[in-house]
């Protein structure tokens, strides 16, 4: 059987309009976006998995809902780019203050306060490295739906491969049953032979109902993924095999998992949260504008009479007191400490996850193929069998004995087959 290589999925999202730090983000993770190829030995369904699991990253409300989040953050840098509110303000003297050129009536002032300079660049650099953060969740979350996916395909491969070994076995079976009532005609079998061969047959096809109630199941559950309707028809490999040799990892490898991402993302916005927090804790200049109109005295006659008052201000906000910003300064080195040690924690638990994954993948190769010498030998023993019909002397319940054997080796072999790549699926998913 030849053995064609597909890809399993690509979880990642487009960058497009994305500038700053998140380019370099980019990079990294468009490093990461060459996916591991699985090895599947099928016919005419190749492609399946992929399709789905674009479709499901296309449709699903989650992922949108993550989406939708990270244009939320990316909107927030357009709302940090502003001044403060201007300032401005009227007054009517109702006692009008005499003055030598003459009386004030009104009194009015326009005044806007600045930031220091840097602080509004300070505050675009925080948003946006928060935006990153958001953005590294929805590779997260595609990553992890791609997976979930591709756990559910392979169930719903199992499934659909044991119904199709089921209905071969009770094929066999039924022929078995035309040789026992062949041989009780000839008395060389009794009634018994018969009905136990039947009663086998019997409890095959519950076992195929069984599977296939349960294939509705995932089959719901995969829909619910791509947000179709639970009972749409899906389509799955029709042969799945293990490859005869596994690609090589290394632990460094983990490195690069969007997860451990997160927490150099979160850090980074974390640096540019004290980096605002120095601007803003320096003064902040306020320049204004007060008009004063001047009524003209009639009693005498004076240079600038009447003349209006027009005064420029210029004012300085100084944080005297200005424990709140040591203090958040403070709450950020420890927030940086607290990311160190949470990515070290993941770090840990993904690599634990590696390991055991690794560890089971080798256990699915092994058992796989334990039990296709078993199935090789127990297909001999049928061979015997049968040969021993035409010599008149078969025994029915040798039949069932190398039937049964050889129905669990088939089962074994198949669930081995879904083992193995569910297990790559967990890898896939840590190291690419």
């Amino acid at each position: 059987m030849k053995n064609i290589i597909v890809i399993l999925w690509n979880p990642f999202v487009s960058t497009e309009g994305y500038v700053g730090r998140t380019r370099n983000l980019n990079a990294r993770l468009n490093a990461i976006m060459l996916l591991m190829v699985g090895l599947v030995s099928i016919g005419g369904y190749s492609q399946d998995l992929q399709s789905y699991i674009q479709e499901a990253e296309a449709n699903n409300p989650d992922i949108q809902a993550f989406e939708l989040r990270y244009n939320i953050a990316q909107e927030k840098v357009n709302a940090v780019n502003t001044l403060p509110n201007t300032t401005v303000s009227a007054g009517y003297f109702v006692s009008e203050p005499e003055t030598r050129t003459g009386a004030q009536r009104a009194r009015f002032s326009v005044s806007q306060m600045l930031p220091w300079f840097g602080t509004i660049t300070a505050r675009e650099n925080y948003a946006s490295s928060m935006a990153e953060a958001e953005f590294v969740e929805i590779v997260i979350a595609k990553r992890k739906l791609g997976l979930e996916v591709a756990q559910l395909y392979y169930q719903l491969y199992a499934i659909r491969a044991k119904q199709k070994v089921l209905d071969e076995n009770i094929q066999l079976l039924k022929t078995y049953e035309r040789l026992a009532l062949t041989s009780l005609e000839v008395g060389k079998a009794s009634a018994v032979d018969v009905l136990r061969l039947q009663i086998r047959q019997n409890e095959l096809q519950q076992q195929k109902e069984v599977l296939l109630q349960r294939a509705k199941g995932i089959q719901a559950a995969v829909n619910s993924k791509l947000d179709r309707k639970y009972d749409n028809a899906l389509q799955v490999v029709a042969a799945l095999e293990i490859p005869a040799t596994d690609l090589e990892y290394s632990y460094d490898a983990l490195s690069d998992n969007p997860e451990l991402l997160k927490y150099d993302r979160l850090y980074e916005s974390v640096v540019q949260s004290e980096l605002l927090n120095q601007k803003e804790r320096a003064p902040s200049i306020g320049v204004g504008l007060d008009y004063v109109p001047v009524a003209e005295r009639t009693d005498m006659m004076l240079a600038d009479n009447g003349k209006d008052i027009l005064m420029p201000m210029v004012s300085l906000s100084i944080p005297i007191f200005n424990n709140a910003y040591s203090s958040v300064s403070k709450q950020n080195e420890l927030r940086q400490k607290e990311l160190e040690a949470q990515k070290d924690e993941r770090l840990n638990v993904l690599q634990s996850t590696f390991s055991r994954a690794i560890s089971e993948r080798n256990q699915a190769r092994i058992s796989f193929e334990t039990q296709t010498k078993n199935l090789y030998q127990a297909r001999d023993a049928e061979e015997i069998l049968i040969k021993n019909y035409e010599t008149g002397t078969i025994d029915f319940n040798d039949v069932l004995d190398v039937q049964e054997l050889q129905l669990k080796f088939q089962m074994d072999q198949i669930e081995s087959v879904q083992l193995y790549y569910a297990q790559s699926a967990i890898i896939n998913y840590l190291i690419n």
